[in-house]
C-alpha cells in the first residue's frame, strides 16, 4: 500500500475521514476531497501526525467545472490515484411531498453524478495503465423500497446501476470496480439531516447492528484491497436483497410496517 496514491470524496467527516486515516495509516499518500476546507485541513493534519501522506483539495463535487478542474490538477500535480473512493453524498430520507425539487436534485448531484464525472475524469488514464481501483459506497436504499426516502433511493440506485454497469463494461482492463453497501453508520450525516432518522424503518440492532465510522472503513478497505465486486455489511442485507428479488410485494409490505413502527416510536 506504500506506493499507493488513493482518493478519498466526503473526506472531511463520518466514514470518508476513517477511511482517508486508515488509508493513511497503511503508507498510502490520501487526496482528501469535500467542501470543508477547515474540516479537511484537519484530517490531513491528523494523518500527517500519524506518519502519513495527505494532500486536502477543497471542492464542491457538484459543481462539475470545479470538479474536472480540480481532477488536472490532481493529475498535473500527484498522477492518477491507484484507488478513487466515491464516497460523498448528501441528501435526508423524507416523503415525495416535503422534498424540494432542489433537495432533489441535489441528491443526484452528490453521490451520483459526482460519482461519474470524477471517474470519468481519471478513467482514460486508468484504462491506459491497465491497473486502478474504483469503489462507490452506498446504502442497503439501492436495493429495497424503503418508504419515506423516495428521492435519496433513487439517487442511491443510480449509484448502484452505475457500479454495476462499469463492472461489466470495464472487465478485462485491468481495473475492478467495488461496490460497498453499508448499513445504518453513526456520522455526523444524522445531525445534518434532520428527520432522516425518524423515517428509518425500525429494525432489531441485533440482526442489523450501527457500523462505526471505523468499522465502516475497514470494511472499505479491506473489500477494495480483496478487488471483491459486492461488499454488504451487515451480512444479513445479502439475505434481504435475495428475498426482495423473489418477493417484491412481501418485503415492501414488511418495510411499510417496520416503517409505520418507527414513526410511532418518535411520536
Amino acid at each position: 500500500m506504500a506506493a499507493q496514491l488513493v482518493l478519498v470524496t466526503g473526506a472531511s467527516s463520518g466514514i470518508g475521514e476513517a477511511t482517508a486515516k486508515r488509508y493513511g495509516a497503511g503508507g498510502a499518500h490520501v487526496l482528501l476531497l469535500a467542501r470543508n476546507a477547515e474540516r479537511l485541513n484537519a484530517v490531513a493534519h491528523a494523518i500527517r501526525e500519524a506518519g502519513g501522506e495527505a494532500t486536502p483539495y477543497r471542492v464542491d463535487l457538484s459543481d462539475v467545472a470545479a470538479l474536472d478542474e480540480t481532477a488536472a490538477r490532481i493529475t498535473r500535480d500527484l498522477g492518477t490515484p491507484d484507488i478513487l473512493i466515491n464516497n460523498a453524498g448528501s441528501g435526508r430520507w423524507s416523503p415525495v411531498v416535503e422534498t424540494t425539487a432542489e433537495e432533489a436534485l441535489g441528491m443526484i448531484a452528490v453521490p451520483y453524478l459526482a460519482g461519474f464525472n470524477l471517474t470519468r475524469a481519471f478513467l482514460p488514464a486508468m484504462l491506459a495503465r491497465r491497473s486502478g481501483n474504483i469503489v462507490f459506497i452506498t446504502s442497503p436504499a439501492s436495493y429495497l423500497a424503503l418508504p419515506n426516502a423516495s428521492a435519496y433511493i433513487a439517487a442511491r440506485r443510480a449509484v448502484a446501476g452505475l457500479a454495476e454497469t462499469l463492472q461489466s463494461e470495464l472487465w478485462g482492463t485491468g481495473l475492478v470496480v467495488t461496490l460497498v453497501v453499508l448499513g445504518t453508520v453513526e456520522t455526523p450525516y444524522w445531525e445534518h439531516n434532520p428527520g432522516s432518522r425518524e423515517n428509518l424503518p425500525k429494525t432489531n440492532p441485533r440482526l442489523f447492528p450501527v457500523l462505526t465510522p471505523v468499522q465502516a472503513a475497514s470494511i472499505i478497505v479491506d473489500g477494495t484491497a480483496q478487488g471483491r465486486a459486492f461488499v454488504v455489511k451487515p451480512g444479513i442485507y445479502r439475505a434481504l436483497f435475495v428475498l426482495n428479488a423473489l418477493f417484491p410485494r412481501q418485503v415492501a409490505r414488511q418495510m411499510r410496517r417496520a416503517s409505520r413502527k418507527s414513526s410511532s416510536a418518535s411520536s
